[in-house]
């Protein structure tokens, strides 16, 4: 069994404001002169479920085709943080992990049902310093069903920058609706793409027992 946890690509789903919007194009078409459909995509980096490189908030970070694959595949838990906004703090993260081991990725789910209809601007952020309480937890991979883990309007990204000081790898926008709470292996490799800030990823779940 699979948990397809990555949201539909499609030219009406929302994006942040401002980025590219989805859009996919018919370059060749299957008819009795052309064997084959062919089509050319256009897309932000940041489009649906997606890695963020460290070049995506740090001048000196890698690419995302620079970056170590192994923090994408392998044992994850998913924790389900409904009753938080605007912020998962360390205090209400450490209340529902407790001191027990963690695995090495660890994905929140914020929402009780996915936005794939409309953009919202207030989704929930986390703390940098539930971020570092992670990374002391061994923790290698953070994971979210919102855009970012960084207030919309946030300049600085903090979040972001605690991830970098652990060496942990970001995946956003993954759809968690239904995902029971738990142990998984996650399955999440973003695309080679040299010099780039991104990518879409297509995230599976498989449950461990």
């Amino acid at each position: 069994m699979l948990y397809d946890i990555t949201p539909p690509l499609c030219p009406d789903m929302p994006v942040w404001p401002g980025d590219a919007p989805f859009g996919a194009f018919r370059t060749w078409s299957l008819s009795g002169a052309c064997p084959v459909n062919v089509s050319r995509l256009s897309l932000s980096t940041h489009t649906g479920a997606h890695a963020d490189a460290p070049l995506h908030y740090r001048p000196d970070g890698l690419a995302i085709g620079e970056v170590d694959l192994t923090l994408y595949l392998g044992p994850c838990r998913v924790l389900h943080c409904l009753d938080v906004e605007p912020l998962l703090t360390r205090a209400a993260l450490s209340a529902r992990l407790g001191d027990a081991p963690l695995p090495p990725r660890v994905l929140i789910r914020s929402y009780p049902r996915f936005p794939l209809e409309h953009w919202d601007d207030d989704f929930m952020a986390v703390a940098p310093e539930a971020i570092d309480w992670l990374g002391e937890r061994g923790v290698r991979l953070i994971g979210t069903d919102t855009a970012s883990l960084d207030p919309m309007n946030s300049k600085m990204l903090d979040a972001h920058h605690a991830v970098a000081r652990h060496g942990m790898a970001i995946l956003e926008n993954l759809l968690l609706d239904e995902v029971p709470e738990g142990d998984y292996e996650l399955i999440a490799l973003p695309l080679k793409l040299m010099g780039v800030d991104a990518s879409p990823v297509r995230a599976v779940l498989r449950p461990l027992n």
